[in-house]
Parts: C-alpha cells; sequence; structure tokens
C-alpha cells in the first residue's frame, strides 16, 4: 500500500482577484505535491476560497451585489487561474481539490469543530472592547500599530468592537503549544526555523483568549454558532476548519484517517498567516481533541519595487495571469520557484520578470535545447540507451539528484532549481570546450558520441524539471526520444 500525503495552500479571501502572491503559493504546493507523487506517495491536493467575514460583506456592498453573487464570481477567478499555473494538468500532475468555505460540507465541519471544543469547555461568553483591522480580519493590540493604524493596511480606518463575543480558551494552551512544536512522534514543524522561534517567543510570552463570534446584526455574513442564532463565527475560527472539511471530516472517517493522521498533514501560507496557521489552528484542533498539522511552511511576501508591499490602491499590483499570457506558464512558474526567495520577502517587477526570462529561458535552457537538437538532427545522432545510463551514473546526474532531493525534502525548490541551472552550464561549457558541431567533421565517430552525451545532458535536464517546469520538461522529452527539431523555440526572447 502507498504513503498517503496532505498538502494544501491557504484559503484566499475573494475580496480581490489573485496576485502574485498566490500564484507562488499555489506553484510551490503544487511542485511538492508532483514531488511526493513521484515518490510513491498518494496525494491529497488541497486549495479553495475563503468566502465569509466583514471584508467580504463590505466589498460585495461597494460594488452594489448580492453578497453570494459577489463570492461566486471572484471565486471562479482563483478556479480558472490553476490550470492558467500548470496545477492539475499533464503527466505527473496532482488533481486539486478545491473547496469554498460556503460549501455544506464545510459549514458542517465548523459547526461540529465548534461544538466538540465547547463540550471541552474551551468556548465561553463575555463582553469586550477591541481594535479590529477589517483588512487582517485580527484583532490588533496597540504595540501593534503604528500611528494608530495597522501597518499591513494603513488606510482603513479600525473597527472599534463592544459587545458580547464568544470566546476561545487559547490562554489555557500555551504549554501544550510548545510541547507540541518539539513533540517527538508528531511535531509541529514551522519552517523555516526563524518563524518557528518567532512563535515559540509568542507563545512564550503568554497566549490571550480570542473572540471567535461577531453579533449577527452588525455582522450577518458568516455560519451561524451552533445553539445561538444571534452570532456568527469569526472568521478564522470558520476558514482554518476547511483544511480538514476537504477531507470529509467529520463524516468521512476514512479519508480523514488516511491523509490527515496518517498524510503528513502539511500547510503552506504566507508570513502574515503564521500565526493563525501554527499558533490558532493548532489550539483549535487540541480544543476539539483532533491531531495537528505536521508542517507549517512560511512564504515571504511578493513585494514591488524597493519592497513595498503591493496594494491596489497603490496601483502597482500585477496580476499573475497577464504574466502567463504574456510569458507562458512555465516562465512564471521559473520565476516564482527560482528568483524569488524560498522564505523572505523579494520583489516583482515586470522589468525583472522580463531579464530573467531572456537570461535563463531563452538565452539559456531554450539555446541549450535549440544548439544540441540542431546539432543531433542535422548529423542523424540520436541518443541511445547505453549512453543515457551512463550518463545517469556520473557525479553530474548524481549531484543534480542529491542537490534536488535536499531541495524538495527541506522544501526549499530554489535549491532544486538552481541545480538545474548548473547542469544547463555545465552542458553549455562542453559545447564550447569540445566544439562537436566541428569534430564530427574530421572524426565522425568522436563527435556522434559527444554530441550523444549533450543528448544525455538533455535528458537529464528535462527529467529534473519534471516537476519544477512540467510542459518544457515534457517536450524536451519528445524532442531526444524523436530526435526532432523544435518546430517554435522552447523559449523566445522578449525584446
Amino acid at each position: 500500500m502507498s504513503k498517503t500525503f496532505y498538502i494544501t495552500t491557504t484559503l484566499p479571501y475573494v475580496n480581490a482577484k489573485p496576485h502574485m502572491g498566490h500564484a507562488l503559493e499555489f506553484v510551490r504546493a503544487d511542485v511538492v505535491a508532483r514531488y511526493k507523487k513521484l515518490q510513491g506517495c498518494e496525494v491529497f491536493f488541497n486549495t479553495g476560497t475563503d468566502e465569509h467575514g466583514m471584508k467580504i460583506w463590505e466589498a460585495a456592498e461597494k460594488e452594489g451585489k448580492d453578497v453570494m453573487q459577489y463570492i461566486d464570481e471572484n471565486a471562479a477567478f482563483f478556479k480558472t487561474m490553476l490550470p492558467k499555473l500548470g496545477i492539475s494538468e499533464g503527466e505527473g500532475s496532482v488533481p486539486i481539490n478545491f473547496i469554498r468555505t460556503t460549501d455544506e460540507k464545510h459549514i458542517k465541519a465548523a459547526k461540529e469543530i465548534w461544538k466538540r471544543c465547547n463540550d471541552n469547555g474551551f468556548i465561553y461568553k463575555k463582553n469586550y472592547k477591541s481594535k479590529y483591522c477589517v483588512g487582517c480580519e485580527e484583532e490588533k493590540t496597540d504595540s501593534e500599530l503604528v500611528d494608530g493604524k495597522c501597518p499591513l493596511h494603513p488606510t482603513r480606518e479600525l473597527e472599534l468592537i463592544d459587545e458580547e463575543n464568544y470566546f476561545f480558551k487559547l490562554s489555557e494552551l500555551g504549554e501544550k503549544l510548545m510541547a507540541l512544536y518539539e513533540d517527538e512522534a508528531r511535531p509541529c514543524q514551522v519552517i523555516p526555523d526563524s518563524r518557528l522561534n518567532e512563535m515559540k517567543a509568542f507563545v512564550s510570552r503568554g497566549l490571550q483568549d480570542f473572540s471567535i463570534s461577531r453579533l449577527k446584526t452588525k455582522m450577518p455574513w458568516g455560519i451561524e454558532v451552533p445553539g445561538d442564532a444571534n452570532h456568527v463565527m469569526y472568521v478564522w475560527f470558520d476558514a482554518l476548519t476547511s483544511y480538514i472539511a476537504t477531507l470529509g471530516w467529520p463524516e468521512d472517517t476514512d479519508t480523514f484517517e488516511k491523509f490527515w493522521i496518517n498524510g503528513d498533514p502539511t500547510q503552506y501560507c504566507g508570513k502574515d498567516n503564521t500565526r493563525f496557521q501554527s499558533v490558532i489552528w493548532q489550539g483549535i484542533l487540541l480544543g476539539a481533541g483532533l491531531p495537528n498539522s505536521r508542517r507549517i511552511i512560511v512564504n515571504g511576501f511578493v513585494t514591488a519595487e524597493g519592497g513595498v508591499k503591493m496594494s491596489k490602491s497603490l496601483g502597482n499590483v500585477i496580476d499573475p495571469i497577464e504574466i502567463v499570457d504574456e510569458y507562458g506558464t512555465d516562465a512564471l512558474r521559473y520565476f516564482v520557484l527560482r528568483e524569488l526567495a524560498p522564505f523572505e520577502d523579494t520583489p516583482f517587477s515586470k522589468e525583472k520578470m522580463k531579464e530573467a526570462y531572456n537570461a535563463n529561458l531563452a538565452n539559456s535552457l531554450g539555446n541549450l535545447v535549440s544548439r544540441v537538437m540542431r546539432m543531433s538532427t542535422s548529423n542523424g545522432v540520436s541518443l541511445d540507451a547505453e549512453t543515457s545510463e551512463k550518463f545517469a551514473q556520473t557525479d553530474i546526474a548524481k549531484n543534480l539528484h542529491e542537490k534536488q532531493t535536499k531541495g524538495f525534502e527541506n522544501f526549499n525548490i530554489q535549491i532544486a532549481a538552481d541545480a538545474v541551472w548548473e547542469v544547463i552550464s555545465l552542458a553549455d561549457k562542453l559545447i564550447q570546450d569540445t566544439q562537436p558541431f566541428k569534430t564530427i567533421k574530421v572524426d565522425k565517430e568522436k563527435g556522434e558520441g559527444e554530441i550523444r552525451i549533450l543528448l544525455a545532458y538533455l535528458e537529464t535536464i528535462a527529467i529534473a524539471l519534471f516537476t519544477i517546469l512540467p510542459e518544457s520538461s515534457a517536450k524536451i522529452l519528445s524532442y531526444v526520444k524523436d530526435n526532432k527539431m523544435p518546430e517554435t523555440p522552447l523559449f523566445v526572447r522578449k525584446d
């Protein structure tokens, strides 16, 4: 029986169209899903959309639309984006499950986890006052504010909440959470270590209970609290449940056991989500008596030039679909996987995209493919099994495999991608040093041997790109197998 593996992205809010941060998270999760499938795992790959909360309600009202109409329209943008990013398509892909927090199975799961937390004594009711950022859908303390504003949403006025809410007893779970991060049997890993240290420091300072409901008269768009029609669930309590609702929990216990209990559940998120994923969600799971997540992988932000946060108000948001339409799916995948730092903030601009595309795709990988295939097809030289097998045993091939394995296992896909371009550089150098296109004219046998080795390079590069640039990988393998020259360049230089 094959091993199982579960991976999910966060569920983006549908109050705006997808941005580069979403594309980064989806593509990285897709690479991990493909890698685990290659390892022989049965993979459950999940994403979806978060559709409740104040900012969804406000956005729909602002556009003068019924809220369900509004979220249906915007959820479609995320769903249709997935194949444009090369997700769930082609050989080696993993079908992706798409859950919406307005789905009936999600609503049932959110109510059930509330009931379990309540039955276990982790939910109570009290009056409270707080400052609330609708943009973050999060309560803010004075120490988190800059000039009285949320630093992530400085143009928004904070909501002042003064009402009776239900609360979750997170304050009682500090020791259990700290133990969870170090648990030998089933630790909740937070990657990279710097983010784990942040969460340990946060928990060690003492946790506060947090509000998990809103009065329906003030915020009607949410899941009704079980047993109290006057309240709806706080959006984060609701949304986080999607990670197990997508598995059919609580009704489908077999799938839940297969992928959540035994499937090494792994979650991608942005750095602003770290606390929700690794503290609050793990606390809710503890409160409900359910197994924790095994791994939280934290991405940095995709910023504009100079490290400025991308935002609609500043007019510096870049639509990933526009990039795909101009450069192609694999070009976008290349950029987010190799050019953006795996765990820290990295600037993105159309100029940087163009430079990277020309240098590393058109002039590097694309040019190598064209040169080698031109030599092989014009001289009638094909890759044979013996050369392929011998090259697989070389230090070059073995080092590539080792570096990629290290990168994938540590969720540092940039390392895995860099390893491929190191081999591309070696192949370019080999052409420069041996010049097989000249050798074959004076020594046919030697020249053919040199070209076969270059074909083995291409085959090895294509296999190494299988999870990273699946479309290009398939094309290169077909060129080598059929010994045919590409009808069009793999990547066309942009002037």
